[in-house]
């Protein structure tokens, strides 16, 4: 009993979360029963394909599904043990910001055009801490020499900024009242290496200093390499694999986490082709009846064509969403994978 009280509390917990986008009559399933927690102090990487259901899931944390057309079906979202979809407005604008913040893909969705982002980067920040003007103005210019823009550009408006810098401005704005839980949807796309470099070395000194908890969401693996605790593979709205990033790393057991390392170069044998996972995501509307990765699947048997998977468990913390059991799978992809690391394919996604 006392174990029981004594555990920890996670930041972030998605329970059996399903989300639903409604088009002249047509469901759309973006999302389905997808359960996640985040931890005091950890970094979940969340990695699929463009279309898996990443961004609905971290809209879906900030209650930001736009409705019409999204819908949440079922389940709940927790930040620090509260449920969010229980909170009114007031209270929801408390916990955006201060307790969780996100930085969106696209900064133009974000930032105001005709408000300066000095004006922003203050709104943000009075809004959630007890200071002053000219305090936020301070904190502000901090935040902006953070992210490598000189202060002096606190007035200027966003269109004066490049894509890239728009994206700085975004992640200063997450980041100014150094939030419990931040949720980076995507936030190295637009910048180049050097400033990806910086950006996530913010990141992980906020973590260190804080003991911020994160959700990184990315295509990018040799980024959820260096900067995750935990992994979470999504495939059609449904989370596939997850684990620790060595479970993920050098454990893999699932078809299409295996796929998306075959699709990476490899750094020992440059002249090697790559093996992209062939065909494309199922079309929400028209998923297949069985495992929707099926068509697409080396593996692929005839009962994926007609059964469900499962989410099985494999150690404390994996799970692998399969129809078979987990030891076969393991023997099914044993062999092939490990050739892969006997080869020291995959230090190529470890800076």
């Amino acid at each position: 009993m006392s174990e029981i009280k004594n555990r920890e509390v996670p930041v972030l917990k998605i329970e059996n979360l399903t989300v639903q986008y409604v088009s002249d009559g047509v469901v759309s399933e973006a999302v389905t029963h997808v359960s996640l927690e985040v931890n005091k102090g950890e970094t979940l990487g969340l990695v699929g394909e463009t279309g898996a259901g990443k961004t609905t899931t971290a809209l879906a944390c900030l209650r930001l599904i736009p409705s019409p057309p999204g819908n949440v079906k079922t389940g709940t979202v927790y930040i620090n043990d509260r449920d969010i979809y229980s909170l009114d407005q007031k209270a929801l604008e408390k916990v955006r910001g201060k307790e969780v913040a996100m930085i969106f893909q696209d900064p133009l969705s974000v930032l105001n055009p005709v408000h300066t982002i000095g004006a922003q980067l203050e709104e943000s920040i009075r809004l959630h801490e007890k200071c002053s003007k000219k305090e936020a103005q301070k904190r502000a210019g901090e935040m902006l020499e953070m992210v490598g823009i000189d202060p002096e550009r606190m007035h200027d408006y966003p269109h004066q900024f490049s894509g890239g810098m728009k994206q700085r401005v975004v992640i200063a704005i997450a980041l100014s009242c150094s939030p419990q839980l931040l949720i980076a949807d995507e936030p190295t796309t637009a910048l180049d290496v050097t400033i990806q470099a910086q950006v996530l070395d913010l990141m992980k000194q906020l973590k260190t200093k804080n003991n911020t908890s994160m959700v990184m969401i990315t295509h990018d693996l040799g980024i959820i390499a260096e900067v995750c605790d935990k992994v979470a593979v999504m495939y059609a709205g449904h989370i596939v694999e997850q684990g620790t990033l060595e479970d993920i790393f050098d454990h893999t057991k699932h078809p299409y986490t295996e796929g998306l390392f075959n699709s990476l170069p490899n750094i020992k044998h440059r002249a090697e082709r790559l093996k992209p996972i062939a065909g494309l995501m199922p079309d929400p509307t028209r998923l297949p009846a069985g495992c929707p990765f099926a068509p697409r699947c080396s593996y692929a048997c005839a009962r994926c064509e007609t059964e469900r998977p499962k989410l099985l468990p494999i150690r404390s913390y994996s799970l692998i969403w399969m129809i078979m059991s987990a030891t076969d799978a393991e023997v099914r992809l044993h062999r092939a994978f490990q050739t892969r690391i006997n080869q020291g394919f995959f230090r190529g996604c470890q800076r």
